[in-house]
């Protein structure tokens, strides 16, 4: 719910979130019905969308308790449900009829004739696999009604197989990527066996970390806004889930700033470029790629030599509450000492150095640093913070 609230926030206008079962995140901080209600309320109050996911590749066990789970969407009204199989997506016609369906990337949207199905069935709007070019889509648009919505992932974890539909989980732990239950494999490290020597293994030395073959780049496309707009792409979406709030406000901002500034003024995009390259990687990131945007990519652009994260930013909390008396109130996330310069990274897009100077527990004793995750405080900031405002500090993790 925090990372929720701070999506609506820092600029995003429609939210997709997990329930509790039937999406592709099982082990994500999903959504349960009075939590999604919740949710649901909150973001309306404020403009907002949400989308509720439900695209896994469901087996004939799970269809009793996917259509239940329909008729409790009926009920709460999302705004869309995403779905990526033809099973699912009949349920989800029948239980929830009032709900808009939107095809998730996990279904292969990677021709006009495809999106034209899902459009003839209801759907109102189609996710574009991650394998399509800024051409195909364009050409896309062009053979579509006009009243298809399209959708298109800009930023964050790129799964390495054909529209995230990976066998590599199932075949290793037993727990199928399909249904929301992927152990990332793909993050592992791997040698090469030889037949006639078993047990005895030979790296492929990429680096002294070893040999991450799978491990792709992160997507990053806040370069190219003018470019996806002019491909007729309706829907912009980043890939959040089982992030912070920092890096969820940080990638939301940024974006939220990128477009609003390109559709004032592409000069105002131009003359802005270089903020949002800066903030864009002040939050975990792999290194960046632009996937499949603009044609076939090779293994130099699409493969992160590592398992890590980079990190220029660490994330310390959101701020809950303020008091004249007692200061800006936060639960903790990361260590942090009075005397520290931190930064207060505000909705609208300012950053302001602040310095803490001094910080009390939730009982009122004085301490001079926080090394306990969670831990509720009351900080005294030489300038005051509003509720909402994420506080961080520079430096890798």
């Amino acid at each position: 719910m925090e990372v929720f609230r701070t999506a609506v926030r820092y600029g995003a206008d429609a939210v997709y979130i997990g329930g509790e079962a039937y999406g592709l995140r099982a082990k994500a901080g999903n959504f349960g019905r009075e939590e999604m209600a919740e949710a649901i309320a909150y973001a309306h109050a404020r403009g907002v969308r949400v989308h509720v996911t439900a695209n896994i590749l469901a087996h004939n066990a799970d269809l009793p308790g996917a259509e239940a789970y329909f008729r409790t969407l009926e009920e709460l009204s999302p705004d869309a449900v995403l779905v990526a199989d033809p099973g699912m997506f009949t349920l989800a016609r029948r239980a929830c009829p009032s709900v808009p369906i939107h095809i998730s990337t996990q279904a292969n949207n990677t021709n006009a004739e495809t999106f034209a199905f899902w459009h003839a069935l209801g759907a109102s709007r189609v996710v574009c696999a991650r394998e399509l070019s800024l051409k195909e889509i364009a050409q896309i648009r062009e053979r579509v009604p006009e009243d298809l919505e399209i959708e298109a992932f800009v930023h964050g974890a790129m799964c390495i197989s054909y529209s995230g539909r990976c066998l590599l989980s199932s075949y290793f732990t037993g727990r199928d990527a399909n249904r929301g239950a992927c152990t990332h494999p793909c993050r592992w490290k791997y040698a090469v066996a030889e037949e006639s020597r078993p047990g005895v293994y030979l790296p492929i030395e990429e680096n002294d970390r070893g040999t991450f073959i799978f491990n792709s780049r992160d997507l990053c496309m806040i370069e190219y806004i003018p470019d996806l707009v002019l491909a007729g792409i309706d829907s912009l979406k980043i890939e959040g889930r089982m992030k912070n709030a920092l890096y969820v406000a940080t990638v939301a901002r940024t974006y939220r700033r990128a477009i609003d500034d390109y559709m004032e003024s592409e000069d105002l995009y131009r003359k802005n470029l270089p903020w949002y390259r800066d903030q864009i990687r002040r939050c975990t990131y792999r290194h960046f790629t632009t996937g499949f945007y603009f044609g076939r990519p090779d293994e130099d652009s699409m493969v992160y030599e590592d398992s890590t994260y980079v990190s220029d930013a660490v994330y310390l909390g959101t701020v809950e509450d303020t008091d004249p008396v007692r200061g800006t109130r936060i639960t903790q996330r990361n260590k942090f000492s009075v005397g520290d310069t931190i930064e207060i990274m505000k909705k609208d897009g300012r950053d302001l150095a602040v310095t803490v100077m001094g910080m009390r527990t939730e009982d009122g004793e004085p301490v001079q640093a926080c090394p306990h995750p969670k831990e509720v405080l009351w900080l005294t900031l030489s300038e005051m913070a509003e509720p909402g405002d994420i506080l961080r500090r520079q430096g890798s993790r």
